[in-house]
């Protein structure tokens, strides 16, 4: 994908749900695990920084939000080195953007854990594809990107 491609998709205004963001600082992926409310998607699972859109965000103001909401940590544009339109994974007729960004080690040793979720941590992206108490969307949308990256896709 090149630049122009993803900045048209996350600075374009259209409609879409909301947002996930895979923050990778080396070959690992930041996870967090979900609050285990039998009243929310996806109860005691690892899933990835973001959320639902709100009004007319962009989807880079959205991931923006979530990101300072739920980590305390500024995502720069330049971070991101890779974005996809995706079925949303909680109303499929919808749309969502997935996206994926680099963090430092500074950066994650900054991370202020939000209100939302039980912990986080650092995984290796190998045991994020694997691991059956990740969301199976998010598994997917990461496999997705590996295999783009590594020339599979």
């Amino acid at each position: 994908m090149d630049k122009q491609e993803m900045a048209d998709i996350l600075n374009r205004r259209f409609t879409f749900s909301g947002c996930k963001v895979a923050l990778l600082l080396g070959s690992q992926i930041l996870t967090s695990l979900r609050d285990d409310f039998p009243t929310i998607p996806h109860p005691n699972m690892w899933d990835l920084p973001g959320g639902g859109r709100e009004g007319e965000e962009t989807p880079f103001e959205c991931l923006k939000r979530e990101v300072k909401e739920e980590l305390s940590l500024e995502l720069k544009p330049e971070a991101i080195s890779w974005a996809k339109i995706y079925p949303s994974m909680l109303h499929p007729e919808e749309l969502s953007v997935f996206t994926v960004a680099s963090i430092s080690q500074e950066q994650f040793d900054q991370i202020v854990f939000g209100d939302e979720g039980q912990d986080y941590k650092l995984t290796p992206v190998g045991d994020f594809l694997t691991d059956e108490q990740v969301i199976p969307q998010l598994r997917g949308r990461v496999k997705d990107y590996m295999e783009e990256i590594s020339g599979k896709g």
